[in-house]
């Protein structure tokens, strides 16, 4: 059964221990993780990829030995920064609202998990799969010394996954895909007072980038829409350029954030900037910073089918819905794991000052859990 003061005061803990990334020190939490488990009977192992970094995971065996099931919170938060009005690592509860860093971003989530494996193993619930948890490292800097090596290494490997990392009981069940390019401009240089002469790669690349950003709108209002996603969308993230004021600039760069939707491919964005670039008869050329393909999972699979069920048994309307930013469940469809991502944070609190979670969604979320754990198939 699951006990709501062990779980708050076990969230109380949790949020007492600083493992902010940066500068990236997960192993004082981790080694709290695995004494808790091991006070409950469990094994489990650490994995570091860089010192101090440790990533934990734990296997509860079930009835059936051809079928697992991963739960993956994470260890890590954000730096705190300094506009704090309530010590971010002095927990404290104040109108249903219960204070610290990483309350939200990822320590309720990663508490619930512990707990609702506690209470699992206190009613003697044997599972008809293999539940794998892992609680991870790095993921608030991209995971690399994470998920990532532990999926790639096969370390980590199970039939389903459960990210818990969101708010409000969401589903997150579509996912947009992210291309991060940067793009080299080269001109001529020539005096400033005679531009004429020179061949300006700021004028260039502005030009550019205004029709980049008038053919991604057209394509965007064209585009099929996705009932889960806002539309496609191009961020101008970074431009630099030129030596000197009084000098015709033969260099700019400038970073493109494209996120684009299922049924699209990074290749198909690329093609169509090169496209753009193309017609400005100028010299350019392209670097490829990040590639992560878009997302969608079925409302009918297993995973979806049982979170909405679980929902529903605690009165909750489920909210299936998408994310647009990205997340790990990119790492899971790179090795063809279905994966949906769940959490119990307070949404807009992740990563701000005053970060807190509600009591009441610590409660419930712990009961959400184990009634999908149990029901899952």
């Amino acid at each position: 059964m699951i006990n709501k003061k062990r779980l708050i005061s076990l969230t109380r803990k949790l949020i007492r221990i600083n493992s902010q990334n940066p500068p990236g020190d997960e192993s004082e939490i981790a080694d709290f993780v695995k004494a808790y488990l091991s006070r409950l009977g469990i094994s489990s192992k650490l994995y570091e990829f860089k010192k101090k970094r440790a990533n934990i995971i734990a296997v509860l065996k079930g009835s059936r030995r051809n079928k697992s099931l991963l739960i993956t919170p994470h260890l890590d938060t954000v730096p705190a920064g300094k506009s704090w009005r309530h010590p971010p690592f002095s927990p404290k509860i104040k109108r249903g609202r219960l204070y610290g860093l990483g309350a939200t971003d990822c320590k309720c989530n990663l508490a619930v998990s512990l707990e609702v494996i506690n209470s699992l193993l206190e009613e003697k619930v044997n599972l008809g799969y293999d539940l794998v948890f892992c609680a991870s490292a790095d993921e608030e800097s991209g995971s690399i010394l994470g998920l990532e090596p532990l999926l790639d290494k096969g370390i980590l490997k199970a039939d389903a996954a459960l990210v818990l990392d969101a708010d409000d009981f969401q589903i997150v069940v579509a996912q947009k895909g992210l291309l991060h390019l940067k793009v080299r401009v080269k001109g001529k240089k020539a005096h400033g007072a005679y531009p004429w002469l020179g061949l300006n790669a700021i004028e260039t690349s502005v030009r550019a980038l205004n029709k980049l950003n008038e053919g991604w709108r057209r394509k965007s209002r064209k585009q099929k829409s996705n009932k889960y996603l806002r539309e496609a969308t191009l961020n101008i993230g970074t431009i630099r350029g030129g030596d000197k004021v009084n000098v015709v600039s033969d260099w700019c760069e400038f970073e493109l954030d494209c996120r684009f939707l299922p049924g699209e491919t990074a290749e198909a964005v690329i093609s169509r900037i090169k496209s753009v670039l193309a017609k400005e008869k100028h010299d350019f050329s392209i670097e490829i910073e990040g590639i992560q393909k878009p997302f969608l999972i079925e409302e009918t699979h297993p995973l979806v089918r049982s979170l909405k069920e679980a929902s529903y048994s605690l009165g909750l309307k489920p909210k299936i819905s998408g994310s647009e930013g990205a997340t790990v469940i990119s790492f899971f469809q790179a090795k063809g794991i279905p994966a949906v991502a769940t959490g119990f944070g307070s949404e807009g609190c992740a990563h701000i000052a005053d970060e807190y979670v509600r009591v009441k969604n610590l409660y419930l979320g712990a009961l959400f859990l184990e009634r999908f754990l149990k029901t899952y198939k």
